[in-house]
């Protein structure tokens, strides 16, 4: 078995901090997004990263010492991306395995060993639910209707879903569904959506559901990127960090290596703060600060900071700050 993790999306609804990062590598405490989707996979056959050509460096830097091979496919923005089904079926394009696909911006605790059982038993493609128990929130993903543990229907991002079941971005296909991948993309059907694939074989095949409880975060906004962040955080202060008597840390939190931290600062809980910041006075929490920022008699909910921002005298909420931005007030 081959396993694919999908990581050649540009991430807009997250810019622009992922202007220039992928979203797989963006920190979920002291680890990347992608890693908790690789502790999952490792195990079920050899790994191998979809990613484009923008990010293809910055996934290889992150490979070292980790057994998987990078596929780029030959793009580097979002108008050329070739989605998500053109790049699984570029990755697939030689390959003579079953695959096992996951995304790669998938955060998830439940154990995936039960969907492989249920794969090696009936040999047939398998599909990861997941019951989010809300048929609005549901209308933003593929929707699974299900008779017994067969797949009966599945619709993309339907407006009246049928059930609040959804499929996660987690696959499992037989080799011979590959060929069905490839005609798929040569007929110029939708190309964006892998649930519009899936929504094809059910009418060609049976297609069997594995549905799952437990955390589950579909990292694609702001919102969701800070509710992972909070379940995962781990707690790390590094050896050099220096922090004024008169500062309250909040823990959990992750402060990386040479930050400042001065004043009367309160920092945490849920706050990630990468290398080099300087922190004057300010009132941080459940935000990702990026490398190189100053800041100064700040407050700071829930925002993410992009690198080597000046941001004094102002207090923010919900906000993502662009890089080498200059923020003040007064």
């Amino acid at each position: 078995m081959k396993v694919v993790l999908l990581a050649g999306g540009y991430a807009t609804r997250l810019w622009p901090i992922t202007k220039n990062r992928a979203k797989p590598l963006l920190p979920l405490g002291r680890q990347k997004i992608i890693d908790f989707v690789y502790e999952k996979a490792k195990g079920f056959g050899e790994i191998l990263i979809s990613t484009n050509k923008r990010f293809e460096d910055d996934f290889r830097n992150w490979a070292k010492e980790k057994d998987v091979k990078i596929v780029a496919e030959n793009t580097r923005s979002e108008e050329e991306k070739l989605g998500a089904v053109r790049a699984l079926a570029y990755v697939t394009e030689d390959i003579e395995d079953d695959v096992f696909v996951i995304a790669a911006d998938n955060v998830f605790d439940f154990d995936l060993e039960k969907m492989v059982d249920l794969f090696k038993k009936s040999r047939e493609v398998v599909v990861a639910l997941y019951d989010v128990g809300d048929l609005e929130m549901a209308k933003r993903y593929g929707v699974a209707e299900v008779s017994g543990e067969k797949i009966v229907n599945f619709e993309e991002k339907p407006p009246h879903p049928k059930s609040s079941l959804i499929g996660v971005a987690i696959y499992l296909l037989p080799q011979d569904t590959l060929s069905d991948l490839q005609e798929y993309v040569e007929s110029n059907r939708k190309k964006d959506n892998l649930g519009d694939f899936i929504a094809y074989l059910c009418k060609k095949r049976e297609v069997l559901a594995c549905t799952f409880n437990g955390n589950w975060y579909d990292i694609g906004t702001p919102d969701s990127y800070l509710e992972a962040l909070k379940t995962y955080m781990s707690n790390y202060i590094a050896k050099d960090v220096e922090i004024s008597r008169a500062s309250k840390i909040i823990e959990p939190v992750v402060i990386e290596s040479g930050v400042k931290i001065s004043g009367r600062s309160i920092i945490g809980p849920y706050t990630y703060i990468a290398s080099n910041c300087v922190i004057e006075s300010c009132d941080i929490s459940e935000s990702v600060i990026f490398e190189r920022n100053v800041m100064s008699r700040t407050k700071l909910l829930r925002c993410l900071v992009d690198d080597a921002c000046e941001i004094r005298n102002i207090e923010l909420s919900s906000s993502i700050i662009g890089g080498h931005a200059k923020i003040q007030r007064g």
